[in-house]
């Protein structure tokens, strides 16, 4: 999504008021249109939210939106959760707040990712304002690093080579030097508030499918575009599509990085001829 959203969470975020503890609060029902905390886990929420926020239809709801570009990016899974129990906090019979530990562990995964646009992790989202464990508030599940660390991830990364044109035998070389090769055609749209919205068209076919796993690629391939907007912006036109050969590899780290691409036209038959040739072809 585009860095204007990105740009206005963070101006909302530093602009919150501290939250009394010791002011009164009411329980309403998540509204259908807060779709950011859709599925969250609970029905209810207390005003004013931890960012200070008391009117449901002209603050709550509205600048929830703007944390939507973060969730989208992927960068931790607990993030939703995290950013809900301070702009959507479940309505108890105690204040729960997000314990210190699940701030930091969503801090040092999606921190990297506002960096990626020009931006530090809110003031407003300081971890040492939130409780210690040992309190109640709600705790970072470490489950979640057990079920995704063999899965790829995307990361900020330098923008990737891109050639036109290539020679049947350059592209060959590409195959034999990265560990995964991809078709995907990237996309661009406008929202309706004019910022550009970057996906995948289509399926994404493999070539070279390496450490990549089929169900996951497509969804993996747009949280990059997500991720790296300056690169995003430079691969595909405003209202427009384009098909690429994508390579790359996956780092020790495990996040995928994209190396080389090549624009695949109508009109480029050393892509097609490489591909037919990859079948029977030996790096």
């Amino acid at each position: 999504m585009a860095v204007f959203l990105t740009a206005a969470l963070l101006t909302v975020a530093c602009r919150a008021v501290p939250f009394d503890m010791s002011q009164s609060t009411r329980c309403v029902t998540i509204p259908q249109q807060m779709k950011v905390c859709k599925d969250v886990g609970y029905s209810e929420m207390r005003l004013p939210n931890f960012l200070g926020h008391s009117n449901l239809e002209a603050e709550v709801v509205p600048r929830s939106e703007d944390w939507r570009p973060l969730l989208q990016t992927g960068c931790h899974p607990e993030a939703q959760a995290f950013l809900c129990s301070i702009i959507a906090p479940v309505c108890l019979d105690t204040f729960i707040q997000p314990c210190r530990s699940l701030c930091v562990a969503v801090r040092d995964s999606c921190a990297p990712v506002l960096a990626c646009q020009g931006h530090s992790w809110p003031e407003a989202l300081d971890c040492d304002r939130f409780p210690a464990e040992q309190d109640i508030c709600l705790s970072h599940h470490t489950k979640f690093n057990h079920f995704t660390k063999d899965i790829p991830k995307p990361a900020c990364q330098n923008c990737p080579s891109v050639e036109e044109a290539p020679a049947t035998k350059r592209v060959l070389e590409s195959f034999c030097q990265h560990d995964f090769a991809v078709t995907a055609r990237f996309h661009r749209r406008r929202l309706p508030m004019g910022e550009p919205e970057y996906g995948i068209e289509g399926r994404v076919e493999f070539v070279r499918q390496g450490p990549l796993l089929p169900y996951d690629t497509r969804h993996l391939l747009r949280q990059w575009l997500l991720i790296n907007l300056r690169c995003a912006a430079a691969l595909v036109r405003p209202g427009r599509s384009q098909l690429y050969v994508l390579t790359g590899s996956v780092q020790p780290d495990g996040t995928l990085a994209l190396t080389l691409l090549f624009p695949w036209q109508k009109k480029d038959a050393g892509i097609a001829a490489a591909i037919r040739k990859w079948k029977h072809h030996r790096c």
